[in-house]
C-alpha cells in the first residue's frame, strides 16, 4: 500500500514505497512522537531488532503490523527481502530496540542498499541515548566524538582510550551494565584519575541516575552504589584540555619532567604524577619513563 504518511517537506514517489528510520523510546514510552506512532500504523512492514521486544510496544500503541526481524547477523540476507518489498511498493519502517536506528544499532547496510538502488529513505527523529545524556552532562557539547561501545577486551580497550587520549572533543561511549566498571577503571588507568567524567544510568526510566565528578570518584560511586552495575549506560568524558600554548614548544617538556622524577620514584608512581601533570595517558609516560630510565 502507498501510505499517506507526511514526508520531511517532500513529495511522495509514485513509484515505490518509503523506508522510514522511526526512532523509539529508550525507556519512557510517552518520548514516542505522535509523527512515530502514525508512520509505523501505516507502514505495511515493520522491520524489527527484536521482533518480541517490539512486539510490545505496538501492542502498547494498539497496532498490528507485520514485523520482520533485522539484526546484526541477518540483515546482509534479510535487507534484500526488504528493498524487494519497496521496489513493490510497500513502505517500510526500521526501529531498533530503544532510540534512534543505525546509531550503534542495525540498519546501515540496509539504509545502504536502499539509497544505491533509488528508494526513498525518511528519517522520523526522536529519542537518542547519547543526545539526551550530552544534554544534561554540563560537559562541553560544542564538539563531541561518538565511539559506540569500547572493545570487549581490556587490551583493545586501554589501546582504544590511549588513542582517544588527547582528543579534545568532549568522548561518548556505550557501555554494557557487566563491563562498565572495567572502562572506568581502564579510563582511570589511561586518562588519568583527574579527567572529568559523567555517567548516564537507565536514562528516561524509573531510576535514571547520573554520575558526575573525576574518573576516581565516579569509579568509586559505582563502586559503592549497588545498582551501579544495573542498566544501560552513556559514558562522557571531557576532552582533552592542554596547559600549554598553542603549540607543542610551549607545553610542559614531558622528558625533563620525567628526568626529574625519576630518581625520586618508582616508575609507576613517575607515570601517574606525570600523567597529572602534563594531562596525558598514563600508560604513555609509564613507557617513555621506562625508556628514560634505561638509557
Amino acid at each position: 500500500m502507498n501510505s499517506s504518511v507526511e514526508g520531511a517537506g517532500q513529495q511522495r514517489s509514485e513509484a515505490g514505497g518509503t523506508l522510514y528510520i522511526v526512532a523509539t523510546p529508550i525507556g519512557n514510552l510517552d518520548d514516542l512522537s505522535p509523527r512515530a506512532a502514525r508512520v509505523l500504523a501505516s507502514v505495511d512492514v515493520v522491520a524489527a531488532e527484536d521482533t518480541r521486544h517490539s512486539g510490545r510496544l505496538l501492542q502498547h500503541l494498539g497496532i498490528q503490523k507485520r514485523l520482520i526481524a533485522l539484526h546484526d547477523h541477518n540483515e546482509k540476507d534479510r535487507a534484500e527481502s526488504l528493498i524487494a518489498l519497496l521496489e513493490g511498493g510497500q513502505d517500510v519502517a526500521l526501529i531498533s530496540d530503544a532510540g534512534t536506528p543505525l546509531i550503534s544499532d542495525p540498519g546501515f547496510v540496509l539504509v545502504r542498499i536502499a539509497r544505491e538502488r533509488g528508494c526513498r529513505v525518511t528519517p522520523v527523529p526522536g529519542p537518542c541515548a547519547l543526545v539526551a545524556a550530552l544534554s544534561a552532562a554540563g560537559l562541553p557539547t560544542d564538539r563531541f566524538l561518538f565511539s559506540g561501545f569500547l572493545p570487549a577486551k581490556r587490551a583493545g580497550r586501554r589501546a582504544a582510550l590511549e588513542g582517544l587520549g588527547r582528543e579534545s572533543a568532549t568522548l561518548v561511549f556505550y557501555e554494557s551494565p557487566h563491563r562498565i566498571l572495567d572502562a572506568v577503571a581502564d579510563m582511570e588507568a589511561v586518562l588519568g584519575e583527574t579527567r572529568e567524567l559523567v555517567l548516564g544510568r537507565e536514562l528516561t526510566k524509573t531510576f535514571e541516575t547520573f554520575y558526575a565528578g573525576t574518573i576516581a570518584e565516579v569509579r568509586e560511586a559505582l563502586e559503592a552504589d549497588p545498582h551501579g552495575s544495573r542498566g544501560e549506560f552513556v559514558v562522557m568524558v571531557r576532552g582533552f584540555e592542554s596547559t600549554g600554548g598553542a603549540d607543542d614548544s610551549s607545553q610542559l617538556d614531558v622528558d625533563r619532567l620525567l628526568q626529574l622524577l625519576l630518581p625520586e620514584l618508582p616508575v609507576k608512581k613517575v607515570a601517574k604524577v606525570a600523567a597529572e601533570l602534563a594531562g596525558r595517558p598514563k600508560n604513555e609516560m609509564y613507557q617513555r619513563a621506562l625508556e628514560l630510565k634505561d638509557r
